[in-house]
């Protein structure tokens, strides 16, 4: 077994009974106790576990949501390819709407810079981004600012999406499973990604292969709301089809 598969093996053991031992791991994966701490240590580099004496806990099962500055150090090569594979399904012309996130705000710095387009959002980071693109028409959704996300949320932000129509949403989720469908840890960020979601002609969800399988608190989507999943090759093709048989399309960047 190699480590990375190995390390997924962890990970999908840690999220379904809530936690991992290194001495139950090394003897079932039937390796030393020191690969699989190892193993931790990357899984926790990655943000998806939180090291505990003698084991690791999934960061799910702890209520944790990491800032966006601690996000925009995990996964960057696979939300580079992700928003590489997002950017093809802009339209040449039209109205898009970008969620806050590390992915999409990898999306936004991706968007071409000579083609007209009308870009609503709720993320600070994006507007820095885009603020100096003269092609491009900005609209910010103004609301409660959360500074963990950098993102407006709240009532104001799903009032301002009452009165209009997007073509494709670009939407960030927590998590994402076939049970739940989206969710994220905060009511107002669900709140406000369903009226993102309600707005659009076309919703596309951007996310790395990490958030698959994870359940927060706050749905605010089914999968049946999707037309697009975009994610990581992290995601192995039996459980893409799972869930293209559940509703949205799945592209693995």
């Amino acid at each position: 077994m190699y480590a990375a598969e190995r390390q997924q093996r962890i990970l999908t053991v840690a999220r379904a009974a809530g936690r991992v031992e290194v001495l139950a791991l090394a003897d079932e994966l039937d390796v030393s106790p020191e690969t699989i701490r190892r193993d931790l240590t990357n899984l926790e580099r990655g943000g998806a576990l939180r090291r505990v004496h003698g084991g690791a806990i999934p960061v799910e099962r702890l209520g944790f949501e990491p800032s966006v500055a601690i996000r925009s150090e995990r996964f960057v090569a696979e939300k580079e390819r992700i928003a590489k594979a997002a950017l093809a399904l802009v339209p040449d012309e039209g109205t898009i709407l970008l969620d806050s996130g590390t992915t999409t705000l990898a999306l936004a710095k991706l968007l071409p810079t000579d083609r007209e387009l009308t870009v609503v959002t709720n993320s600070l980071p994006v507007v820095q981004a885009l603020s100096s693109v003269k092609a491009i028409s900005l609209y910010v959704l103004g609301g409660r600012f959360r500074p963990r996300t950098q993102a407006a949320v709240g009532d104001w932000v799903v009032s301002a999406l009452a009165e209009v129509t997007v073509d494709i949403a670009f939407l960030g989720t927590n998590g994402v499973s076939i049970e739940r469908g989206l969710t994220t840890p905060d009511p107002s960020e669900a709140l406000a990604k369903r009226a993102m979601a309600a707005a659009a002609r076309q919703c596309v969800v951007v996310a790395d292969s990490s958030k698959v399988g994870t359940e927060h608190f706050s749905r605010f989507a089914t999968l049946e709301d999707l037309s697009i999943l975009v994610t990581d090759t992290g995601l192995d093709v039996e459980t893409a089809q799972e869930f293209e048989a559940h509703g949205p399309e799945v592209i693995r960047a």
